[in-house]
């Protein structure tokens, strides 16, 4: 445990998300006691449908030239990977109007600088967790892009140069299909990209497992708390829900999607929206040897449970708002021209999760207007891959009162 006065020796971490009890974890490293509290239960947002990419190679800001291209053309149209519904929400026009003033190279190459460290030391994070006990196996396997046509490799390949152009190593490879050896790729496949040195999860089983070691070192985790309001009283911080209150040292705010409700009175100004995320599984007649991403479609796809959990989509509305079940539909039918052995009719485990996504693309992480109170969000499509590194980022500036270098460009007050 650091040598500091000021160290709490009580912190309440409120979402039992990836990025939150990757918090708790940390802070358990440095002795303190944790409580974890949660509106609906452990991996219940974005943490259990997505991807469970771990790829740095594309933790990179969300908005950049391209999607505010891509933006345009597709506005309004039900069946793009990205979608806005076409409706009276002033706060969301207003925020997509800020998100498309960062869609610029330079606003773009100023974000990606403050990646690149985060980026080298994440998988780090990962290993740290698996050697203190969270069980669930982190998996090494190259993403493997596949395009339909091969003039379509140069839009990936220009990502990447700008990538190392801001100092982060990213190993390519460019193959055959065959040499690929992905049974799923389909012969509408013409070229494909292998991007080393990355890795992938069951992410609800990771998430789950994360848990259970914070319960395991003494953590409680509470289900059924959904903060409403936080407050400094003495003796403490104070978490409010509608009928019952928790007291810590400190607090920490991982609430995902619904961060801004909780954090904008603390002075964060940097509004959080909801991305939703859709993902489906479905069974394969072969096993599938890694993530195949498709770029020309946006659509992710992982190993999963013995088949293939397909995710896309970027859905602006309410985090809370229902499943629509022609965006699974949009999906489907984008992927299955490009793959292959794959029993579509036997689709199941339909989700939808709100990604939480900044107008500059940075995440939110460190301490607010209120003492003691931080915020740890904001990751957009990269709270998995970042999640671990955030926690062990956070709790180190937490227990010592010192803010890591890592963290500066992330001020919440910014």
């Amino acid at each position: 445990m650091a040598g500091n006065d000021q160290t709490p020796r009580h912190v309440v971490v409120a979402g039992a998300g990836a990025v939150g009890l990757s918090t708790a974890w940390f802070l358990q490293e440095h002795g303190v006691r944790v409580t974890v509290v949660d509106r609906d239960g452990v991996a219940a947002g974005s943490s259990w449908g997505n991807a469970g990419y771990l790829a740095p190679a594309f933790s990179i800001p969300l908005p950049e030239p391209s999607v505010l291209r891509y933006g345009l053309r597709s506005l309004l149209d039900r069946n793009a990977p990205l979608y806005v519904p076409a409706k009276v929400d002033p706060g969301l026009w207003a925020f997509l109007a800020r998100f498309a003033a960062h869609c610029n190279m330079g606003s773009w190459r100023r974000a990606m600088q403050p990646f690149v460290p985060m980026n080298n030391e994440c998988l780090d994070a990962f290993d740290a967790l698996t050697a203190g006990g969270v069980e669930a196996p982190t998996r090494p396997a190259p993403i493997t892009a596949g395009f339909e046509k091969a003039e379509q490799v140069a839009d990936l390949r220009r990502e990447f140069d700008l990538i190392r152009e801001s100092g982060q190593d990213v190993r390519v490879v460019e193959s055959s299909v065959a040499e690929a050896q992905v049974p799923q790729l389909s012969s509408h496949i013409e070229a494909v990209l292998r991007i080393e040195g990355q890795r992938y999860v069951d992410p609800g089983e990771f998430v789950r497992s994360l848990a259970r070691s914070v319960e395991q070192r003494g953590g409680t985790i509470r289900t059924g708390f959904a903060v409403q309001d936080v407050r400094r009283e003495r003796g403490g911080v104070v978490l409010r829900s509608a009928d019952d209150a928790i007291t810590a040292d400190t607090v920490v705010l991982a609430t995902g999607a619904w961060l801004s409700s909780l954090a904008k009175p603390l002075g964060v100004r940097t509004a959080v929206r909801a991305g939703r995320g859709y993902s489906f599984t479905v069974p394969t007649e072969e096993p599938v040897p890694g993530p195949i991403y498709l770029p020309a479609v946006r659509v992710a796809c992982t190993p999963y449970q013995g088949g293939l959990r397909v995710a896309g989509t970027m859905e602006f509305r309410s985090p809370d708002a229902k499943l629509y079940p022609e965006r699974i539909a949009a999906i489907e039918r984008s992927a299955k021209p490009l793959l292959r052995g794959v029993s579509w009719a036997d689709r199941k485990d339909d989700w939808v999760g709100g990604r939480p996504v900044t107008p500059d693309g940075l995440p939110l992480i460190g301490g607010t207007a209120m003492p003691d109170v931080f915020v740890a969000g904001g990751h957009g499509m990269w709270g998995l891959t970042l999640g671990p590194l955030t926690g062990r980022l956070l709790s180190e500036q937490i227990v010592t009162g010192k803010q890591p270098d890592q963290l500066r460009p992330f001020n919440p007050l910014r």
